[in-house]
């Protein structure tokens, strides 16, 4: 979470001559080349998965290493890093849902209670931003692609707990899914007209070398090893924390002014942790 806390800062480092589409194709083609001769340097490049779990880490790593990042991107030309946190930490709601929709698994109550209450205190502490947003039909379509952008993580996440639960290994199938969500958002650049391109600038291959390395070799393989442990409607909760430590990166970079409503919601985050967190107290007769 320190890790992704950062990376909504240096996203903007990237945001400018180059198209979205090919700054979220080097980013991943650069993270799954790390992670393969990593393994192969190790020896591990060995019993990689085939058939019908093949298929299921390429969908794993179409939805959580091409789509939602490229409609992320898109969406930060438009909306206010508040107005995304929000968006993005709907996530917690919608891995509940589609576990339980695609894999029948019992709906966590405590993991929806706190998923509520860790999204009204990022309302709160976004609050001043949205009197920023100015109502147009591009806010609305902005909008309408980060929650489909958010369930296209929801669903990567779901099928990576699936994966895991298969015992396909956590590294492998991050690199696998790497190199097939770039390949994607390669041909959907492609299709889309956007010429290759990169901006060869200490600003820019900086930011793209960090969010390669640490965004996503490092931050990927934590979470998604979270998740297999705990489960995607529990790890999920980080989509609530990370906006947090943001806000604190830009207390330091950018001068944010802490409010009371804002420290409200900070004190709401943390009981949603502890709560999602928790187990039960058993009852005592």
């Amino acid at each position: 979470m320190l890790i992704w806390g950062t990376t909504w800062y240096v996203i903007k480092l990237q945001l400018g001559p180059v198209p979205e589409t090919w700054s979220v194709a080097w980013r991943f083609f650069i993270a799954a080349g790390l992670v393969a001769g990593w393994l192969g340097m190790r020896g591990r490049l060995v019993d990689l998965p085939r058939g019908r779990d093949l298929l299921f880490v390429c969908a794993q790593g179409v939805m959580l290493f091409c789509l939602n990042y490229w409609l992320f991107y898109l969406i930060s030309n438009d909306l206010t890093t508040g107005l995304v946190a929000i968006l993005f930490s709907l996530i917690t709601v919608m891995n509940i849902i589609n576990q339980r929709v695609f894999f029948k698994v019992p709906v966590n109550g405590r993991a929806l209670i706190a998923s509520f209450i860790g999204i009204c205190g990022l309302v709160l502490v976004f609050y001043p931003e949205f009197a920023k947003v100015q109502s147009s039909r591009r806010l609305v379509v902005a909008v309408m692609l980060g929650v489909l952008a958010t369930w296209f993580a929801s669903v990567g996440n779901v099928i990576s707990a699936r994966n895991s639960r298969a015992g396909l290994p956590v590294i492998r199938t991050n690199m696998i899914g790497m190199f097939a969500g770039a390949f994607v958002m390669s041909a959907i650049a492609f299709a889309s007209g956007d010429a290759p391109a990169i901006e060869l600038t200490p600003r820019y291959l900086g930011a793209m070398l960090y969010l390669a390395v640490f965004g996503s070799v490092v931050a990927f393989g934590c979470y998604l090893t979270l998740i297999s442990r705990i489960g995607a409607d529990k790890g999920a909760y980080a989509g609530v924390v990370f906006p947090i430590v943001a806000l604190l990166i830009s207390t330091w970079l950018e001068d944010y002014h802490w409010t009371f409503p804002a420290v409200t919601g900070v004190v709401l985050v943390i009981l949603g942790n502890v709560l999602v967190l928790s187990k039960p107290a058993k009852a005592r007769y």
